[in-house]
């Protein structure tokens, strides 16, 4: 053989090559892609979780966003509601006032007419006993007319006094 080259130990080796490739591929190449391919797959259901994870939160947002935005438009409605319920009760209570007002004015205004009515009756009264007692003296005595004049006057004096108080 020239170069020294055996058929038989060029199939050997040849045998132990692939033998040796195959129990490599077996112990070491397999389990390791096998354990890649497990890996991969778990960080694409992760990327996968995350993801569904990342748009149920958006929704989520969105709807809470939602919901918010209504939240306010009621709160301001209700303001508005309560502000004109407000507004309608002052004004009631204000025409109520009023309304009290008035009475109150009138009713005052009637028993100052009535005070009013009362005094001058009672002066008229007053004025016409004092001219009936100053007619008898005048008819009784002469001398004593003058004086009877004057209480008249004083005591008319007196009650406009206090008629105008």
């Amino acid at each position: 053989m020239p170069l020294n080259i055996d058929p038989q130990q060029i199939l050997l080796h040849l045998f132990n090559l692939i033998l040796l490739f195959g129990i490599l591929y077996v112990l070491l190449y397999k389990p390791v892609h096998d354990f890649m391919d497990e890996r991969e797959e778990e960080y694409k259901k992760r990327e996968k979780d995350t993801q569904d994870a990342l748009d149920e939160a958006e929704k989520l947002k969105s709807e809470y966003e939602d919901k918010l935005l209504k939240a306010e438009k009621d709160n301001a409605d209700l303001r508005a509601k309560v502000s004109n319920e407000a507004e309608s009760a002052r004004e009631k209570i204000i025409a109520d006032a009023h309304g009290k007002a008035d009475e109150i004015v009138d009713a005052a205004r009637d028993k100052a007419q009535k005070e009013h009515d009362r005094l001058i009756a009672r002066a008229q009264t007053e004025i016409a006993e004092y001219v009936s007692k100053a007619a008898e003296r005048v008819v009784m005595e002469k001398d004593t007319l003058t004086d009877d004049f004057d209480s008249f006057f004083e005591s008319v004096e007196s009650q406009k006094g206090e008629a105008d108080e």
